[in-house]
């Protein structure tokens, strides 16, 4: 039994395992399961012959799932209050675990050094550093809470965070923009000024042309691609329309599990990750699509659900921060699939392949799950 004290008021409540599951939502703790038997199947179907496969990349996600749901059980039995006596730790760790990919340990994959060779296998530090980001400047806001609502105090926020962004934007701009992403949700719900703010975004995005000059040749034909969608003759634009060919050869009902052939005759690229959505849309056609949206929107909102019953600010804007993190990788591997937003390495949480996300998404939602839980116990005296 893991025994935990949470002091509030000056009452100590010692509980284990047992009571944050019951005050626990039921709801998120099935959510992954499906998502897992969802994720499995569509990662199979993309090396899918004549018979389903067990293919080392099922036995990795499926594996990642285990160690994965248990980490998450093990992140709702700690008090997330315990977070903030460590938040300086979180700060330093974040920095110096980007920073490995620099080192020799560092590894490039899909034109991007943002992995780790572990030896056994490799390790995407981001997406572990989202998580430890999120818990570290929660805990700023809350302590510099007041100095928002002056220029200074916004742009000294904004500071402390780009060391961190920065870190990640060398190598992986798409992970650097879903935590500026989050960045911003956590400043706006933790009680900054709406005019100052409104005016800072307004800057930001007068200012995104010079972005795009400091943007890699990839990165900038990515762009490019986005910004002319009709223009074959730019390479960004071959995954994207191929991309669009599989979801609408799904038609309404798709073409059945494991019989798409955009991703079999090999015209979806990294179709078990990025595109894995394309896969979905084309073999299980509108509805299935549909309902994926539906899974995920359920799931977005049990999440702000409980970030607004939070027991206290530093709860509220954990959970401000990994949900805006959910979001957005959602809304842009769903969006880039269609066209609509620019192709970038963003998987879909919880159904991509990848063993590092799905263990780094399940331990964040037990985080959240814990707070949920936490914030329904009474406490007398």
């Amino acid at each position: 039994m893991i025994l935990l004290a949470c002091q509030e008021k000056g009452v100590s409540v010692i509980y284990g395992l047992r009571e944050p599951l019951r005050n626990s939502d039921k709801i998120l703790l099935v959510l992954p399961l499906i998502f897992a038997v969802i994720s499995i199947l569509m990662v199979g179907s993309t090396s899918y012959t004549d018979h389903f496969n067990i293919t080392r990349d099922v036995v990795v996600q499926a594996a990642a799932y285990v160690i994965g749901y248990v980490l998450m059980l093990v992140m709702l039995t700690i008090d997330y209050a315990q977070y903030e006596g460590i938040y300086k730790f979180m700060y330093v760790f974040s920095l110096v675990f980007m920073l490995l990919v620099f080192t020799p340990l560092g590894v490039s994959q899909y034109g991007s050094r943002a992995w780790i060779n572990l030896g056994f296998t490799t390790l995407q530090p981001c997406e572990f550093v989202k998580i430890t980001f999120t818990l570290w400047y929660a805990s700023y806001l809350k302590r510099h809470k007041d100095e928002l609502g002056h220029l200074a105090g916004l742009l000294r926020a904004v500071f402390w965070a780009l060391p961190v962004i920065g870190a990640i934007a060398i190598e992986d701009l798409g992970n650097a923009l879903v935590l500026c992403f989050m960045t911003m949700m956590m400043i706006f719900f933790a009680g900054v000024d709406g005019k100052l703010f409104a005016k800072c975004i307004a800057v930001v995005v007068a200012c995104t042309p010079l972005a795009y000059l400091m943007m890699k040749g990839h990165q900038k034909e990515r762009i490019d691609a986005f910004l002319h969608p009709g223009d074959k003759s730019l390479p960004g634009n071959y995954q994207v329309w191929n991309s669009k060919v599989a979801i609408g050869s799904g038609g309404i009902d798709g073409k059945g599990l494991f019989q798409g052939t955009q991703k079999s005759l090999n015209y979806l690229p990294v179709a078990k990750s990025d595109f894995i959505f394309s896969v979905i849309g084309e073999e299980l056609g509108f509805i299935g699509g549909i309902g994926i949206i539906a899974l995920y929107a359920l799931f977005i909102y049990r999440l702000i659900r409980i970030g607004r019953n939070s027991r206290d600010l530093f709860g509220m804007l954990i959970v401000t921060g990994l949900c805006a993190m959910f979001f957005f990788q959602l809304f842009e591997n769903i969006g880039m699939t269609m066209g609509i937003m620019p192709v970038t390495g963003i998987t879909l949480p919880f159904v991509s392949y990848g063993g590092t996300s799905v263990i780094a998404n399940l331990m964040a939602l037990g985080i959240i799950i814990g707070i949920g839980a936490r914030s329904k116990i009474i406490h007398f005296g």
